[in-house]
């Protein structure tokens, strides 16, 4: 009888594992979604990694670039091991709008960190947290100096918030170990950084 109750509770446990989150689940909406706003905080930093001499802000943006690629390597293979495309069915976000969570990484009305205008890309009928407009990445391409420091700085603050935000919302709606303990990273790491680049912007204030 004991033997019978483990082999269940071993198919159980197997079965759990092997049962894949559906294509308009949290969990694929997360790794697509993560993937699109990782490119773009590594074409940031690989931007300021190659204007800056400052070996502070170099660091960040390397440990950006590594750190985001690996992760985006990651929610990659999650995907085709889930049998999934890399692309949905549905909206970009839709899997974090259903909660009601508002989809901009500074707040209800989705500005910028650095102007008025809307600061994400729009996406169907919602905007990513924290997205740099195209008109805030062409500012960062032309901008050299503490000028493109300060600029790349409140750019990725604004970014960073908004990957807490999503890695926060998947966390309320998964318990894959795997989605809990990367998003759990995302979150971390990201919140510390915010910190380093809270005070390096500081320094940069009256430059």
């Amino acid at each position: 009888m004991a033997a019978l109750f483990t082999a269940g509770l071993l198919g159980y446990g197997l079965a759990g594992r092997n049962t894949h989150p559906g294509d308009n689940s949290p969990e694929a909406g997360f790794a697509r979604d993560m993937q699109t706003h990782h490119g773009q905080a590594v074409q940031m930093a690989l931007t300021i990694r190659d204007k800056t001499t400052d070996p502070t802000l170099r660091t960040v943006a390397y440990d950006i670039i590594t750190s985001q690629q690996q992760q985006s390597g990651q929610m990659f293979g999650w995907l085709t091991l889930w049998d999934l495309p890399q692309t949905g069915s549905e909206p970009a976000m839709a899997w974090m709008s259903s909660a009601g969570h508002e989809m901009n990484g500074m707040g209800p009305t989705g500005t910028s960190a650095t102007s008025g205008t809307n600061s994400a890309s729009p996406i169907g009928s919602a905007s990513m947290p924290g997205m740099a407009s195209p008109a805030d990445l062409k500012r960062l391409d032309a901008a050299s100096g503490v000028a493109a420091e300060r600029l790349f700085l409140q750019l990725m603050i604004a970014h960073h918030r908004g990957g807490v935000q999503m890695a926060q919302a998947v966390l309320e709606r998964t318990n894959r170990p795997e989605v809990v303990a990367l998003a759990q990273a995302i979150k971390s790491a990201q919140a510390a950084e915010i910190e380093q680049m809270e005070t390096l912007l500081q320094s940069r204030a009256s430059t």
